[in-house]
């Protein structure tokens, strides 16, 4: 099997730097297993990682389509199947570094897709008729499985969910349960990076007041003049928030106040996520390391030791 490395955890934890360090100890390329910065001019709001900042070292799959095109796991995964191939053929490492944990469990276990869910429309517009509260109620009522992990804000996913179980029959999460008992594809390597609840915390508040600082409102201005704000990706943490302060909706404090409470929330589902779905993971706190060079040093010596 190919061998690939996997840099998974929550947001703020520092992913990106600790794949671009490990990339240049063993010749590796990095692959984005992350749902929104593949998208043009989404940079701030997604902690998109800066070309200065890749080094030099090759990344895939990152601002590359406009927020007004499709992307979802089933185009993530036959993306990434293909890169690694390209990758390994060039006799380098493919490493796959992000926080969307779907799309990584995708990848390792080659979920099947074929069994989709695919739009009625009848169907698709009477759910686009509810809000948040309505569609998560009726997602507890059909998947309760689904309806711990899933966060109710985010509608795409429960959409897919509910239709899935609408044209199928089968819950979502069990179809997801039945790919997963399925032997991993790749010979993977994973490691999940965290902090200690309060630190992480403490991280992802600090990084948002940056993002602010760095320019986020224009950004999303930028964006709302441009596109329509019920888009999926303008639906991203740190957009949907910054939209209603520049409707008038709210003022600033409040929007920031939001996109932390947020992140905050997400981060913790996924710790949840990646403890639950990939129990064969190897956990760092970042903490524990003075830099990313470090972490990648570990990371490499324990990848030596299998």
């Amino acid at each position: 099997m190919d061998k690939i490395i996997i840099i998974g955890g929550p947001t703020a934890t520092g992913k990106s730097g600790t794949a671009v360090a490990l990339a240049k100890l063993i010749f590796g390329e990095i692959i984005s297993a992350d749902s929104m910065q593949i998208y043009h001019g989404m940079d701030i709001g997604t902690a998109k990682i800066l070309h200065k900042e890749m080094e030099g070292v090759p990344h895939h799959l990152i601002d590359q389509i406009s927020p007004d095109q499709p992307y979802n796991v089933a185009i993530f995964k036959a993306a990434a199947k293909e890169l690694i191939g390209q990758i390994i053929s060039r006799g380098a490492t493919p490493i796959i570094c992000g926080g969307t944990g779907f799309y990584i469990n995708a990848l390792l276990y080659d979920v099947d897709f074929d069994q989709k869910a695919d739009p009625n429309p009848e169907y698709r517009k009477k759910l686009q008729m509810m809000n948040a509260d309505q569609l998560f109620t009726i997602l507890e009522q059909h998947d309760p499985c689904s309806a711990q992990v899933l966060d109710k804000n985010n509608i795409k996913r429960v959409m897919r969910a509910l239709e899935f179980y609408h044209v199928t029959g089968q819950r979502i999460s069990d179809h997801n349960q039945n790919q997963r008992s399925r032997p991993s594809a790749y010979d993977a390597h994973i490691f999940i990076l965290n902090n200690h609840r309060d630190r992480l915390y403490s991280r992802i508040n600090k990084r948002v007041d940056d993002m602010v600082e760095k320019g986020l409102v224009e950004e999303v201005r930028f964006l709302l003049d441009r596109y329509d704000p019920a888009l999926v990706s303008m639906q991203g943490l740190g957009y949907k928030e910054i939209v209603p302060y520049l409707q008038g909706e709210t003022d600033l404090e409040a929007a920031v106040n939001a996109i932390k409470q947020g992140t905050r929330r997400f981060a913790k589902r996924q710790i949840t996520w990646f403890k639950h779905q990939l129990p064969s993971a190897i956990w760092l706190d970042v903490d524990n390391y003075q830099n990313f060079g470090h972490i990648a040093e570990e990371i490499k010596k324990r990848i030596e030791k299998c």
